[in-house]
């Protein structure tokens, strides 16, 4: 028989994190999709040339769904890929440009990251931006939110003394997240935060209350993230989980306890996840001039819209039956390869490259995506380690508004 008693309920004590805004799934209605078109300015001379047909592709698979944001660095710019949009027959009527200077095409690290907050308010995140620790120039690239904040008239938050990279965290919008530790808990992005206060800001400001942290791995010149998530992980609604094989996430750097972490993980309710694996590419990638990428392929770095799919690919033999597979992830949606050849080349695909802006709610009567009054998001011992139901035992269990109830279950 089981007897429950309630002690007592008060405000945190302790420095428990509130729930403040929000990030929506991927999967969730979208306003919008951002890109940074690329431009021969940092990195001349052929930097557009070899980059600008895939998002060429992007554009017209997009815009038929959803408005499609082009953040461009000037005005002759603007003209140029309204030139070669048109010239590829792809219709403008929802495409618009924002003129910002940049420093690369990396939107989903650099850009702006929108979430609401309690009263469905949209609102934009400004987290800092070092260029991957310090990896690459960053400075234009930092201020591309709080600009976009400033084109749409949107209220944001200056978080400059945090970093953190689109790509470096996958969230499912009710709750959970996957991160590598080599990515952003590193002296190279934030030296001076602990894992907790980490945690704390992503409670805050992602609504994250159930936390899987694989290490990751440092990755040096060749991979200057230091293992996004996202490259080899990806939420399909809330319980399941896009991955590779064990094999294959070896071959891609994890180690065997971050593999063992990964499929042991489980949802903000407490249960396992379903995995779906998608193959790498058969062979080594190769870009469109010849050169030889010395690395196979990754098709987990897709990216969802509200029409579409896009999926990477490769001029591969396993092109086709990684479209396949992820047409069976969302039957209602149209796949679309896009050829990430010479993008995987720089060192990302097409997630790297695109970030979604979610609907706004605060006109409607659609109650917050996904968060609830009073949603318990992490149970504690007396000493503050996170830690799952056990009877018979003195636990704190914390809400998202900052209540908590101190309780023992008795059987």
């Amino acid at each position: 028989m089981k007897k429950l008693l309630i002690l007592f309920i008060f405000s945190p004590l302790l420095n428990f994190a509130q729930i403040q805004y929000t990030m929506p799934s991927e999967e969730d209605q979208h306003e919008g999709t951002w890109l940074q078109w690329p431009h021969n300015f940092t990195y001349p001379p052929w930097h557009q040339e070899d980059n600008e047909p895939a998002f060429i592709e992007m554009v017209a698979a997009l815009e038929t769904g959803e408005n499609v944001h082009i953040i461009v660095y000037d005005t002759n710019e603007q003209i140029h890929v309204q030139q070669v949009l048109s010239a590829a027959s792809v219709p403008l009527t929802n495409v618009d440009f924002y003129i910002h200077p940049n420093d690369d095409y990396w939107t989903r690290d650099n850009g702006p990251i929108f979430v609401y907050d309690n009263n469905n308010n949209l609102i934009i995140l400004d987290f800092g931006f070092n260029g991957w620790g310090g990896d690459a120039p960053y400075a234009l690239d930092n201020q591309i939110p709080t600009l976009i904040a400033n084109d749409l008239n949107l209220p944001y938050v200056d978080l400059d003394g945090f970093v953190l990279e689109g790509g470096s965290v996958e969230v499912d919008g009710n709750g959970s997240a996957i991160m590598t530790r080599s990515s952003i808990t590193g002296a190279d992005r934030n030296p001076n935060l602990t894992e907790m206060q980490i945690e704390n800001y992503l409670t805050s400001y992602l609504g994250v209350t159930n936390f899987i942290w694989l290490d990751g791995a440092f990755g040096g010149s060749l991979d200057i993230t230091d293992m996004h998530i996202d490259g080899f992980v990806k939420f399909v609604n809330m319980n399941t989980i896009v991955t590779m094989s064990n094999s294959d996430l070896i071959y891609w750097g994890l180690s065997t306890q971050d593999i063992s972490t990964l499929n042991s993980a489980i949802d903000v309710n407490g249960s396992p996840y379903s995995f779906i694996t998608l193959p790498l590419t058969q062979n080594n990638v190769t870009t469109s001039w010849g050169g030889n990428v010395n690395f196979k392929g990754s098709y987990v770095n897709y990216y969802v819209a509200n029409d579409a799919v896009l999926v990477p690919i490769y001029n591969d033999p396993n092109d086709s039956s990684a479209l396949s597979i992820i047409q069976t992830l969302y039957p209602s949606k149209t796949i679309v390869g896009i050829d990430c050849s010479n993008m995987f080349y720089e060192g990302g695909m097409v997630h790297c490259v695109t970030q979604q802006q979610p609907i706004s709610l605060a006109s409607t009567n659609i109650n917050q995506i996904n968060q609830q009054n009073n949603r318990l998001i992490k149970t504690v011992d007396v000493l503050g380690r996170r830690t799952q139901h056990k009877s018979n035992t003195l636990l704190f269990y914390i809400y998202n508004d900052g209540t908590v109830e101190k309780k023992i279950i008795i059987e």
